[in-house]
Parts: structure tokens; sequence; C-alpha cells
């Protein structure tokens, strides 16, 4: 995870065969930086899958347009919408939502989520073999109001989850830098997953094969990790293990 808030959200998958991207939500310069401390340059990202249009997803896609031989991903609605918007003539490797698609050693699922925005999207990316230790599997489900049924059928034979964890509830009612109107909008059922949605969906929803779960978009005033440590303590034994992802 390079970063996961609202001021960026920029993921780094490595395989065997492919490094790629999820979402591209930092400057190309910081975007640069942050790969080169874990021994990556731009040009060795083959490929960016967008989950949708807003600003802390798609910053960096300006400047990394730039770098050779770099594939760029989302569905239908996304890809057109980001064209219109910011004109970032990208060849758009387009799919519909629900689709699987092969990216080199990459079986890729899309998945629909509720969030206010054209067509927004969750991710399965998985691998036939991996090395010993090694993920196999990874879900990406990030910027949702709330968990849909469907949902659970992508993620449950995942061995990571990521998963938003946005805001504590007590916190955001008390925040003082956030109009109503904002708030309210984060609250609704196409804004962001409060902690006790994303908790309360690990609880009900904790196979056997999670290995590791992220609990990721973590807003910086109006939540903390100790937050959400506090109510994973009343679920009980996880069997899995369980980190915080940071801006």
């Amino acid at each position: 995870m390079l970063g996961s808030g609202s001021t960026g959200n920029c993921g780094l998958l490595v395989t065997e065969r492919a490094t790629i991207l999820i979402d591209a939500g930092f400057s190309c310069r910081r975007t640069g930086e942050m790969l080169a401390e874990r021994g990556v340059v731009a040009n060795d990202i083959a490929a960016i899958f967008i989950t949708h249009e807003h600003c802390d997803h798609i910053q960096g896609l300006r400047g990394l347009r730039k770098c050779g031989g770099i594939k760029f991903f989302a569905n239908h609605a996304t890809a057109e919408i980001l064209e219109k918007k910011f004109n970032f003539g990208i060849e758009w490797q387009t799919f519909a939502t629900g689709s699987i698609l092969q990216f080199m050693d990459l079986n890729v699922t899309s998945f629909s989520v509720p969030h206010d925005a054209a067509d927004p999207i969750g991710y399965v990316f998985s691998v036939a073999e991996a090395e010993d230790g090694k993920f196999k599997s990874v879900a990406w489900m990030t910027d949702l109001g709330y968990v849909p049924s469907h949902v659970a059928q992508y993620v449950s034979n995942v061995d990571l989850l990521v998963i938003e964890s946005n805001y504590d509830s007590d916190m955001l009612a008390v925040d003082r830098k956030r109009p109503h109107y904002i708030k309210e909008r984060i609250r609704g059922r196409y804004g962001h997953l409060p902690n006790e949605a994303a908790v309360n969906f690990i609880k009900n929803n904790r196979p056997n094969q999670w290995k590791k779960v992220v609990f990721a978009h973590v807003s910086a005033d109006c939540n903390s990790e100790t937050c959400i440590k506090k109510l994973l303590s009343g679920v009980g034994e996880l069997g899995f293990e369980v980190d915080v992802a940071h801006p």
C-alpha cells in the first residue's frame, strides 16, 4: 500500500510477471518517490487499474501516461468520464463491470460497489501459482457507502482483503472541519464505509481463506488505528493478520 486516504490512494501489486498499480491517486513525482522506496521505477509499471474517477484515485494519471508501455484499465463508464472531464488522451483498455480479464499472469475480476461515481468498482486479482508464503489472490474494495450482499461472493476466497474503514462515527459527528452536507455525503449509502460496517463485514464473513485484512482509506481527521482495533477486539479470535493503511 503506497498510500490510502482522502489525499490519495495507490497500491502496488507485484507478481512473477506483472508489476501494476491499483489507482494512481498521487502526483507522478510522489508516486515515483514511493515506488523508489520499494525498489521500483515508474517504467517497471505494466498497467494501472482504476476503481473510479475521483481525484484522490487518478491525479497521477497525466504524468504516468508519459511513461512508455503502461496500459490503463477502467470500465467503460469510468474511462468515458475521465476523458470527458480531464482529456488525458489515454488509450484505455476498457471492460464491462463484472467481467473477468487476463493481464500477463493475473486474472482480474471487477465488481460494482455503491459510491457517488459513474460506475465505481472493486477488484479481485489472482494468480494461478505463487511462491510459498506469498498471496495468490487479493480483493480490493474501497470507497463504498455500504457493503452489498453480492460483494461477499467475490472476496470470500481471497488471501488478502483490502477493505475501506473510513471514519469513526463519533469522531465524524464532532468534527469541525467538515460542513454538515459533507458529513451527510460521507455517511450516505453512496459515501464511505464507517468502522462499524467494515468490522461487521469482517465479523460475518471471515472464511478460513483470509490470511490478512488491511483496513484502508482511513480518515486522518475522523478515524484512527486505535478506533478500528478497539472494535476488532470485540470480534474474538480472527484467524488472520490485521493491518491499518496510512495516508
